[in-house]
């Protein structure tokens, strides 16, 4: 492809996305197609002779676009908002035609150097501690998703558990990390990953209610552990759980771990950006003092697409150690001198994109006000929402949802009867929900983000909810 039909197909592509997100709301909001479906319309060999583009275009709108759950769309309420926005996807396009592989300073100074300007902004924003900052003993990185910053939050932990023997030794002893049962799955995860395997990931107790860490059980399990020579390695304490946005006692918690040396790592995946908003700066209440890192995913609520999770650590040493191998081919005078970041060695994969562009991008956009201002209207709309269904005697409404996650489901349904209405609205095309267990009792999740998303959407998903429910 020639600089000159790139151009011309380019402005195809741009001009078919600028069409996409301006028609979204004319698309069922989850696909309507059933399995292998969409295999089936695509040829089973490659083609043996190159195609004009037009004819992939073409395919794009007849085979793939009747396969999307749109997630752009403004009543997709399933999951956390996974936002694209115009600034992010164009920072996207400028990565990709830039095509930078970014595993060490000396291969493109500027990705380095921006990623480490963007993840102080986003510090800052957020009302992180100075120690996170990366012209301190700690830093940012930008990583692919929350999962993968808790793995190496993990194997830093373990390294620094260790002191410093396991990278090389690996787990020659018996460690353990301590979660709860709200925890995402990616802890036990990269528990098994790094080697601690299932039995050595510890579920700490929640409060029943608010579904909060309990300190209390934490020190306990903790002591156990260490009365039989295991060595607690980290916690994890969350700022809005994926289930219902519950929020752990950092602070207490963070206590418990420096009583016992032990690692935090705290999960905001989620709900960690709320925290540009001043009003919502409590969520990090015990962050500066304990936290040895920190995670959050502008790919989720700030406007930024996927894949964009940052991951700050109080200290780099245990990161850098943990994961630093350096072949001959790698060394250059630039890392030698010590004076640069070599962000390969704060990730798992040697390879790294230019992902800093599409935040820089969303940032300078947006500033600092337009970002609360999206954020703020999110927690609005789902107060909004939670309104219409508390009013409703019909419908009952888990009281926490501070952030824009709403909780609820049919006051005298059953769990059957309540997952059957799920389904009913979610087959309509209408709108699109999902469901999670509250103390063995089915939830319907609510959650709202979407930029394009209005009152006037959430209002009608809750009269598209309530006819529903009306129905046999």
């Amino acid at each position: 492809m020639t600089p000159e039909e790139f151009r011309r197909h380019g402005r195809q592509v741009v001009d078919w996305i600028a069409d996409y997100l301006s028609t979204i709301e004319k698309h069922p909001v989850r696909a309507q197609v059933a399995p292998g479906q969409v295999r089936a319309m695509l040829p089973a060999h490659p083609p043996e002779h190159g195609e004009p583009y037009e004819t992939v275009l073409a395919d794009l709108d007849r085979v793939i676009l009747p396969g999307i759950t749109h997630w752009q769309h403004p009543d997709f309420f399933a999951y956390f908002p996974a936002n694209a926005s115009g600034p992010a996807i164009l920072g996207e396009l400028l990565s990709a035609g830039l095509g930078v592989q970014g595993m060490v300073w000396a291969t493109s100074p500027a990705c380095t150097e921006l990623e480490t300007v963007v993840v102080d902004w986003l510090a800052e924003l957020l009302g992180l501690p100075e120690r996170f900052r990366t012209d301190s003993a700690g830093g940012g990185v930008i990583q692919d998703s929350a999962s993968s910053a808790a793995l190496v939050a993990v194997l830093a932990a373990l390294h620094r558990a260790g002191g410093g023997k396991v990278a090389a030794d690996g787990i020659a002893g018996r460690y353990a990390i301590y979660v709860s049962s709200q925890t995402h799955s990616a802890l036990e995860k990269a528990g098994r990953i790094a080697g601690i395997g299932a039995r050595g990931v510890r579920v700490v107790d929640v409060d029943p209610e608010t579904l909060e860490m309990d300190p209390g059980h934490l020190r306990t399990l903790l002591e156990a552990d260490l009365a039989e020579g295991v060595v607690p390695a980290l916690v994890c304490a969350t700022i809005g759980t994926t289930s219902t946005t519950a929020v752990d006692p950092v602070r207490r918690i963070g206590e418990v771990c420096r009583e016992h040396g032990v690692w935090l790592h705290v999960d905001a995946a989620y709900a960690g950006v709320a925290a540009i908003c001043p009003e919502l700066r409590w969520i990090n209440d015990g962050v500066s003092e304990y936290a040895d890192s920190y995670a959050t995913n502008p790919h989720k609520w700030l406007l930024t697409n996927f894949d964009c999770g940052l991951l700050w650590v109080a200290d780099r040493r245990p990161v850098v150690e943990a994961l630093s191998i350096l072949p001959e081919f790698l060394r250059n005078a630039a890392s030698e001198s010590g004076e640069v970041i070599d962000y390969r060695d704060w990730q798992i994969p040697l390879g790294r994109r230019f992902r800093a562009l599409k935040l820089w991008s969303v940032i300078r956009w947006y500033g600092a006000e337009g970002l609360r201002a999206h954020l703020r209207t999110g927690i609005e709309l789902a107060r909004h929402f939670a309104g219409l269904v508390a009013a409703d005697p019909d419908f009952e409404v888990r009281e926490h949802h501070p952030f824009g996650l709403v909780c609820f489901r049919p006051a005298r349904a059953s769990d059957e009867e309540t997952l059957a209405l799920m389904e009913r609205v979610n087959a309509s095309g209408a709108l699109y929900l999902s469901h999670t267990k509250v103390n063995g009792q089915v939830l319907l999740r609510m959650a709202i983000g979407a930029p394009a998303t209005t009152a006037d959407h959430v209002t009608a998903a809750w009269h598209t909810l309530r006819q529903a429910y009306g129905e046999p």
